[in-house]
């Protein structure tokens, strides 16, 4: 677990609170200047993060003068925390050590004393030690951005492997639809086309044609979502054309299915919305062509305030429906995309067999 950290206001208050304690402990009422010295550095350090080098040198009258050297000390600290320069750091020790063995106003600094160079020595390492204690805590603070800076460097690194490997599987997956699903349709495509030539009875001609008009149709769409899964990895590609509103009546009548469209929605909603709507209805009605063989449908579009409102509702199946392979992730994708535009999607059965999809959104499009 990382521990905690002090706020700085509550630790600027406690450096405070010990210089002017260390300044009361040495308060002397008979010198003035030196007492105002001393509470003056004690004052000085709310400055300490904005001006460290003016802190520091606002508090050596009272390292020179007075025995409260608390102040000098967090300054020094502070200023070895933040500061690069090493030779300014060595004079700000060496001016601390100087000021604190002059005895001011009348100094006795004697270096032939051997008691001079002890209480030298003594306060030279009093001043390196928060020079030091300032240069270790900034270069922790520097290694904490260098990990930071590497574990973002490989955070990054990891994306554009999952990247790599996405645009690799997308391309795999756009061969893969080409060359077997699009050959697969392709030929649906020729065989109903020579069905629709060939055959004499006009249903079955009709029911060709549409086999047909389902399939190209189905190659244009698989033909562009190879171009876009071809194109991962690169700039994007722009899903162009998008279905509106005005292909609802198109969607209806080529649905494959007895179907009716009733809307009164105005123009101008969102180009998400209209999106919205169209898959929902499309996805809506090929459910029934694929589950309820024989039924009727009807799709309503409405707008009633804000909102807007679209209900597919279908019959009960007149015919058994046939087993085909579905992945049952159609109404999720709906939900979804419905729950990103801030609407919901709701179905179910009805009471004579049949079965409805109700879709609600914002009518401005926005969650």
């Amino acid at each position: 677990m990382t521990p905690r950290r002090i706020p700085v206001p509550l630790l600027d208050a406690a450096l405070v609170a010990a210089s002017l304690i260390d300044a009361w402990v040495h308060f002397e009422p008979d010198e003035p200047l030196r007492m105002v010295c001393a509470f003056g550095a004690a004052v000085a350090l709310l400055l300490r993060h904005r001006l460290p080098l003016p802190t520091f040198l606002l508090t050596l009258p009272s390292v020179l003068l007075t025995d409260a050297i608390f102040a000098g000390l967090a300054a020094l600290y502070t200023l070895a925390s933040v500061s690069r320069k090493r030779v300014l750091l060595a004079v700000c020790a060496l001016a601390f050590t100087i000021s604190r063995v002059t005895s001011w106003p009348s100094p006795e600094f004697d270096l032939l004393d051997t008691s001079t160079l002890i209480a030298l020595g003594y306060t030279a390492a009093t001043a390196a030690a928060p020079v030091f204690l300032g240069q270790l805590v900034q270069a922790r603070r520097d290694l904490s951005l260098r990990l930071a800076e590497i574990s973002e460097a490989r955070d990054h690194e990891r994306m554009l492997t999952a990247q790599t490997v996405l645009a690799r599987e997308r391309a795999q997956l756009a061969r893969e639809m080409h060359d077997v699903v699009s050959h697969q349709v392709s030929l649906i495509a020729v065989r109903a086309g020579a069905l629709q030539v060939g055959s004499q009875d006009s249903e079955v001609k009709e029911a060709a044609a549409t086999i047909r008009r389902l399939s190209v149709q189905t190659l244009d769409e698989l033909r562009h979502m190879v171009s876009l899964l071809r194109a991962s990895g690169g700039r994007l590609t722009e899903l162009t054309p998008q279905p509106s509103l005005a292909d609802l009546p198109r969607l209806v009548s080529s649905s494959g299915i007895e179907a009716e469209l009733q809307t009164d929605v105005p123009d101008g909603l969102p180009q998400t919305v209209q999106r919205a709507i169209y898959r929902t209805v499309q996805e809506a009605l090929t459910n029934v062509r694929k589950h309820a063989p024989g039924a009727t449908a009807t799709v309503r579009v409405r707008r009633e305030d804000d909102t807007v409102r679209v209900a597919v509702v279908n019959t009960a199946p007149t015919q058994p429906a046939l087993p085909l392979p579905s992945a049952h992730y159609g109404l999720v994708g709906l939900r979804q995309r419905a729950a990103l535009l801030g609407g919901t999607v709701t179905s179910g059965p009805t009471a004579d067999g049949g079965f409805e999809l109700h879709l609600e959104l914002p009518a401005d499009g926005t969650a």
